[in-house]
């Protein structure tokens, strides 16, 4: 488990690195530019790391799986060598799935005026700069969200239905509480990762250009990395009395 979360906020700082850093200077300077192969690159690294994301928790989910359901062998199954191929794998899927969406987007011809209305290089809005219409591409790209989407949270999903089914079979309170603490943090992940996605790239506000976008979008990408490490910090008994401790004291003042 380790292992994939040390992976996983390895990735979550390279995730924010690569939007944030360009916003905020945008937002200090008088005029907001960014050069088109700095557009695409931001593009590709962006989403591709959202993409890695998915597939660790989706990894995540299935160490869980195997930690409540298969406890025996689990330290047969989820050895160090194991865990070190998963997030490799993950690391090597989630750079490579969108290199063709990169590259067909790229070959659109942009005549100006290539203004786009975000903060940063996201697909609609690139698209929409195009002199000509583009539905293959905006179909691909759709698919592909799709698809990556829907499969990686319906493997979450079921992995968390069989968590959920083994620990209500637990005849102690006690047992259960356990069970249900060590998934928690990643459910209250899943659930902001995947609520701000989904209503980004599957809900019919998708291909809204409006400030609702923005908001989304701002959302997953800088405010969900940064409940990430409050959320799994809870877990730790001493960060546990150290809030307890900092609201009674607010309390008392």
């Amino acid at each position: 488990m380790y292992i994939l979360l040390a992976n996983f906020s390895f990735l979550e700082i390279w995730y924010v690195t690569s939007t944030v850093p360009n916003m905020l200077a945008n937002l200090l300077s008088e005029t907001s530019t960014i050069s088109f192969y700095g557009c695409f690159l931001q593009f590709y690294f962006f989403f591709s790391m959202g993409t890695t994301e998915t597939f660790f928790l989706s990894a995540m989910a299935f160490d869980r799986y195997l930690a409540v359901c298969r406890p025996l062998h689990y330290p047969t199954v989820m050895t160090v060598q194991r865990c070190i191929r998963i997030g490799a794998g993950c690391w090597v899927s989630g750079f490579s799935c969108f290199l063709l969406p990169v590259y067909l987007i790229s070959q659109l011809p942009f005549c100006g005026p290539n203004t786009i209305d975000h903060f940063l290089c996201d697909p609609g809005p690139l698209m929409k700069l195009s002199c000509v219409p583009a539905p293959a591409t905006e179909t691909i790209c759709a698919v592909y969200n799709s698809v990556l989407i829907f499969s990686t949270f319906l493997f979450i999903t079921s992995c968390y239905t069989l968590v959920i089914r083994a620990v209500l079979r637990v005849p102690l309170a006690e047992g259960r509480r356990k069970a249900f603490s060590t998934c928690g943090s990643h459910l209250a992940v899943v659930s902001l990762f995947y609520g701000s996605i989904m209503v980004m790239y599957v809900s019919p506000t998708a291909g809204n250009p409006t400030g609702i976008q923005k908001i989304v979008t701002l959302f997953y990408s800088v405010m969900t990395p940064l409940f990430n490490p409050l959320i799994y910090s809870l877990r730790n008994k001493e960060m546990k009395k150290a809030l307890r401790k900092l609201l009674m004291c607010g309390k008392m003042t």
